[in-house]
């Protein structure tokens, strides 16, 4: 709830995002007592140290906040999160480029959200994005990537951790990591080869890691096509020349931003089903790693 009573109520998230994942609503202001309507805040100071200050009375809540901000991560930890999506331009829970007052001329976009600042110490492996940034497709794909691909991976291991479960889990996002970087890829298949020599523990902890790192990193169309020239070699044999001219075409439709990556992705499932290579059909990269319905590669 706004400090003004309004909402910024987004029915993608809502409404069509609301059907896969359980949010969890935070608002440090409503949960520390204050009204609706209530004064604005502002964030004074400096980035290292800000305060955080009625608009129109100048009382200084920074106190209090932090005592309710430093409870509400601790809770959280029983619900282990996969996302957090944040205010844009929120004093408390934006992501960056909140304006701050005080020792500037004029505001300065230099402050970041103190719920948010807490919550991304505490739980620093976890993707944060900003709700305005995620009106762009291309940011909400890679953002709900991470999320998924997050949540697939803790579920893999629910039952137990083991050098050959992490195994199938890494076999199985090969072609998503790549698309994602070839040095990421590389670090974390040198990491899966030196199981043997780490506790299973550390070897989760390094791999999750790793994981989160790769997935940051963008999947633009060049590299994903890449990915996807490299898939074809699988097919080869399979395919008649016809067949391969049309998916090299689509392929490179796709990367010159012609076509959406769903219509590639199609074809490839079609041809990895009709020829049962049960490799590339576990492969999340083409499955795809979110719910269909989100239709996050529907995009140019």
């Amino acid at each position: 709830m706004r400090y003004d009573g309004g909402h910024k109520r987004d029915p993608f998230l809502s409404e069509t995002l609301g059907r896969f994942v359980e949010f969890i609503p935070v608002c440090p202001e409503v949960e520390c007592g204050f009204p609706t309507p209530r004064e604005p805040m502002r964030l004074w100071g400096t980035p290292d140290t800000p305060q955080i200050i009625g608009a129109v009375s100048g009382t200084n809540f920074t106190e209090l906040i932090h005592a309710w901000c430093r409870k509400k991560v601790h809770n959280l930890k029983q619900f282990d999160p996969n996302g957090f999506i944040c205010r844009k331009e929120s004093p408390s829970c934006g992501m960056d480029r909140i304006k701050m007052y005080g020792i500037y001329d004029t505001p300065a976009r230099v402050g970041m959200g103190i719920f948010t600042k807490m919550f991304m110490e505490h739980f620093p492996l976890v993707p944060v994005e900003e709700d305005g940034r995620l009106q762009d497709p291309s940011l909400r794909e890679m953002f709900l990537e991470r999320v998924f691909t997050l949540r697939r991976f803790r579920e893999s291991f629910r039952n137990g951790k083991s050098n050959s479960a992490l195994l199938k889990f890494h076999t199985n996002h090969r072609l998503l990591i790549l698309s994602h970087g070839r040095a990421q890829s590389k670090e974390m298949g040198n990491l899966i080869s030196q199981a043997k020599n780490l506790s299973i523990d550390e070897l989760y902890g390094r791999y999750q890691r790793l994981l989160l790192e790769a997935l940051a990193q963008r999947a633009t169309p060049a590299k994903c096509a890449d990915v996807m020239t490299h898939t074809m070699g699988h097919l080869r044999m399979h395919l008649t020349q016809e067949e391969k001219q049309e998916l090299a075409e689509m392929i490179d439709r796709y990367r010159n931003r012609i076509l959406p990556m769903v219509v590639p992705a199609t074809m490839f499932r079609h041809y990895i089903r009709k020829h049962d290579i049960a490799y590339l059909e576990r492969q999340v990269f083409l499955n795809p790693p979110h719910p269909a319905e989100l239709m996050l590669r529907n995009h140019v």
